[in-house]
């Protein structure tokens, strides 16, 4: 099975790409098999914005075009403070939950090999992950992405409050 991880390509507009997985699939026919790929793709900015796609393709180059523009069209902001994000946060997807918690300047990124991949581009620099269930790489970062989407900052809680963010602090 072709399998790469973190491969990393550098883009002229500031956002960077890594290639998860690449999984080859294969289609019985009464002629043969047919063999296709299909690539899972990561992009983010460093600066608090992050995307996943999927493409599919006969080739492993073409599946990867398609799972880098997929992804670039679904990206997300996710609040960044100082480094860490802003309050422990459970994301699921399928069988896989992952748990993101917020860690101390200096810790770095302890994370799984999916997982690291979708928090680093995010620019989260100091986290601590737990996967559960699945282990699955396509599950286990989308569920990473549903957690990172429930983020919220203090200052998005306090508007949808209606309160300053002193009152909600205190």
């Amino acid at each position: 099975m072709a399998r790469r991880e973190k491969e990393e390509i550098k883009q002229d507009d500031g956002i960077k790409s890594k290639l998860i997985t690449v999984n080859r699939i294969t289609k019985v026919v009464k002629g043969g098999r047919i063999m296709r790929f299909a690539a899972l793709v990561a992009v983010g900015d460093g600066k608090g914005n992050v995307g996943i796609g999927t493409g599919k393709a006969k080739e492993v180059p073409e599946a990867i075009k398609k799972a880098e523009l997929a992804a670039r069209r679904n990206m997300i902001s996710v609040p960044v403070i100082e480094g860490t994000i802003p309050h422990p946060v459970k994301g699921g997807f399928g069988k896989s939950s992952v748990l993101l918690k917020p860690a101390p300047e200096g810790h770095g990124v302890i994370a799984g090999g999916s997982v690291r991949a979708l928090v680093e581009l995010a620019g989260i620099e100091n986290i601590t992950t737990k996967s559960y269930g699945s282990r699955n790489p396509i599950n286990t970062v989308r569920a990473t992405l549903n957690g990172l989407k429930s983020l919220r900052s203090a200052e998005q809680i306090a508007a949808l409050r209606g309160k300053t963010v002193e009152e909600i602090k205190a």
